[in-house]
């Protein structure tokens, strides 16, 4: 009669306990996938769906008032870049296209720029008070989402039109005997969307200087570091990421903006969200708004893959 031994039984009861140990991974897996399920259908039907539409649509043909013809082209995404001649059929670049593509991406720089030099001293201030103060500042802070955005955007226009703020101040002291044309510009639209978005730069920058130990701040003072010095490395490198949150939250949206560059361009300052409107609505050629509005997106996802990568080997470099 064949007798088992200690180790070989062990060895078995290691492989059962293991194949158990599989199994209920297998289900936990199968369990968690099935909780998410109602949550991940949700997701495709009403993010990834919608953007399978406008990603058909764009190698479609465009129909004679608006719509669709169901027929493949790709003239669509010839005409993100390049126009065709009425006459001979050449190709050349289109050049309002372009214009309005550089306009965009620069506006949405500036703009995250200007948030950043104005919402870094502000988050910096609000998060050196005491605690029983932060929560006012904050307040007043969030204080304009709670207005609608088309309601902000023509209160700032108020301050900037002809008879606004700004021109009623600079002809009471004297400093100019006629209105100064600010709406209807670039300038119009920068400081609109620097408005509108400020605080989507503020509440992450204040979020990582709240965490900041300022002791360490002392101690740069202490090794005799300037305010410049100790600004530049002690402070930023601590705040790093609510820099990047806040510049990715800034950028983003503004370069998208369709209703701050309408209001205050005046509709001869487009921006890309202004095209896209443009190509569904007047222009009648959903398939080149299609085109578009995947082309923005593309810029955006590729926008954000660099700067994860980079980040993810600066972690690795410094980790």
């Amino acid at each position: 009669m064949a007798t088992t031994t200690v180790p070989e039984a062990v060895e078995e009861e290691t492989r059962a306990a293991d194949a158990a140990a599989r199994r209920f991974e297998r289900a936990d897996i199968r369990r968690r996938w099935l909780l998410a399920a109602p949550a991940l259908a949700i997701v495709f039907f009403a993010a990834v769906g919608p953007l399978f539409i406008v990603l058909v649509y764009s190698f479609l043909a465009p129909g004679n008032y608006g719509d669709v013809k169901w027929q493949f082209s790709t003239d669509a995404w010839v005409g993100v870049f390049l126009e065709r001649d009425i006459f001979d059929d050449t190709l050349s670049f289109a050049g309002a296209h372009l214009s309005i593509f550089w306009r965009s991406v620069s506006l949405s720089l500036m703009t995250t720029l200007l948030c950043l030099v104005l919402g870094f001293p502000t988050a910096y201030f609000i998060a050196t008070r005491p605690e029983h103060r932060r929560d006012l500042s904050l307040f007043l802070i969030t204080i304009p989402f709670w207005t609608n955005l088309l309601i902000r955007t023509f209160a700032m226009m108020e301050v900037l039109r002809n008879e606004g703020l700004v021109n009623s101040v600079l002809r009471a002291v004297g400093l100019t005997d006629q209105p100064i044309q600010f709406m209807y510009t670039d300038f119009a639209v920068l400081v609109g969307m620097t408005y509108v978005y400020l605080p989507l730069m503020v509440l992450p920058l204040y979020a990582s200087m709240e965490k900041v130990d300022f002791r360490l701040v002392e101690a740069g003072y202490d090794l005799y570091a300037s305010r410049l010095q100790v600004l530049r490395k002690i402070i930023v490198p601590l705040v790093k990421p609510g820099i990047v949150a806040g510049s990715i939250l800034v950028f983003i949206p503004s370069l998208g903006a369709y209703v701050t560059p309408r209001v205050m361009g005046g509709g001869t300052n487009l921006m890309i969200g202004n095209l896209i409107e443009l190509q569904f609505g007047q222009g009648r050629n959903w398939p080149l708004g299609a085109a578009l509005s995947i082309t923005l997106m593309a810029v955006v996802m590729v926008a954000l893959i660099v700067y994860v990568r980079n980040a993810g080997r600066q972690d690795v470099r410094h980790g």
